[in-house]
């Protein structure tokens, strides 16, 4: 895929109305050694501000969403263009704009969904907006905010939030604990939780407690601590990552219903060294399927299909600068994808194209990866 020519430039200035500053990409290509081979890395889009998540279009057009508020459309070969009325957000600490979701039905609805924080009170949630792109690719409308998590904290922490369309159409939207760790077991509230709604923000006839009371119906599964990477792998099942505190950082196989534990049990320990709940594990508590210790602070995550890495997790990691992929039985990290690209990873995705897709937060760039001379 060739490079964007005016691209950097067009965002420069796109950008310099900002109060903060751009980052400067430290890296505009190169080639990195896999298990499959030499990979060519090369910077599709460069300065971003504080880039959160990214979605393909069926046009081959990419949403790029940045955590003050941005929502920018990507050409690639072309430009890119600043969207007009993007959903309004609360940039409160850890949260602002931050997932995107192309649902299958673009093509027809032309509506996109975003995770966002959004203000309550002295406090602020986690809220779902949809609307609707122009046909001429400059401009949101019909917006509707079809979900909101019942207030639940005042602090700017652990919002999530990944949201990903299930093989039926429902939505996941994963919720962190807004860094108020027994919320994740308080079922009153939406923290620390997988919920699953429709694409209208109604409940579905089949969610595990919608007929139990004093609990919130959204719900799917509960126990989390602050779930920042999701996907579905080829069969349709639901993987998240999670970020722990002092090691424990997870990776779960979401099951309807489930209690995932955060913070009665963990492989973690708080960041004073003091311990976390009552161990590793508990009866009616799931275990993840694999945990980092010490922690990567895990971001993004996407479910590879064809080829080497056929059905092989892949993570980015914040705190580390790579991208994790994981793989086997019992699954585990088998390599770490490095680079001076790979600084602070935020979001993953296989591309319609094959490749893997990253985005870099420490270079505000996104980036394609792919073998070298395909």
């Amino acid at each position: 895929m060739p490079m964007l020519r005016p691209l950097a430039v067009s965002l420069s200035v796109l950008l310099s109305t900002t109060m903060a500053a751009p980052v400067t990409a430290q890296v505009t290509s190169e080639t990195i050694q896999t298990s499959a081979g030499a990979m060519q890395v090369s910077a599709v889009v460069t300065g971003l501000d504080e880039p959160w998540a990214f979605g393909f279009l069926p046009d081959g057009k990419i949403v790029v969403t940045e955590r003050d508020g941005r929502v920018l459309l990507v050409t690639p070969g072309d430009a890119a263009v600043s969207l007009r009325t993007p959903p309004e957000v609360h940039a409160d600490g850890q949260g602002g704009l931050l997932d995107v979701l192309v649902p299958r039905d673009f093509a027809q609805s032309r509506t996109l969904f975003f995770t966002h924080a959004k203000r309550q009170g002295r406090g602020s949630g986690t809220a779902v907006t949809k609307a609707v792109l122009s046909a001429d690719g400059t401009a949101l409308f019909n917006h509707e905010t079809i979900f909101e998590s019942a207030p639940g904290g005042s602090g700017g922490r652990h919002f999530g939030s990944r949201i990903v369309e299930g093989r039926d159409g429902t939505l996941f939207i994963t919720m962190g604990d807004r860094g108020s760790d027994d919320t994740a077991q308080d079922r009153s509230l939406h923290n620390g939780s997988v919920l699953r709604i429709t694409k209208t923000g109604a409940v579905p006839d089949d969610n595990p407690f919608l007929n139990t009371q004093g609990v919130q119906p959204e719900i799917w599964s509960y126990g989390h601590r602050n779930p920042q990477g999701a996907a579905l792998d080829g069969s349709g099942q639901l993987w998240i990552t999670e970020h722990g505190a002092r090691g424990g950082d997870e990776v779960n196989r979401i099951q309807k219903g489930a209690n995932y534990g955060w913070p009665v049990i963990s492989y973690g320990t708080h960041y004073s060294g003091r311990s976390i709940g009552e161990g590793t594990s508990k009866p009616g508590m799931e275990q993840p399927e694999t945990y980092w210790d010490p922690s990567i602070a895990p971001s993004g995550l996407t479910v590879f299909s064809g080829g080497t890495w056929s059905g092989d997790l892949f993570a980015g990691s914040l705190k580390f600068d790579y991208i994790s992929r994981l793989d086997g039985t019992p699954l585990r990290e088998v390599e770490q994808i490095r680079g001076d690209s790979t600084q602070r990873v935020r979001d993953v995705r296989q591309g319609p194209d094959g490749a893997l897709w990253f985005l870099s937060v420490g270079n505000g760039a996104l980036y394609r990866m792919s073998a070298v001379g395909s």
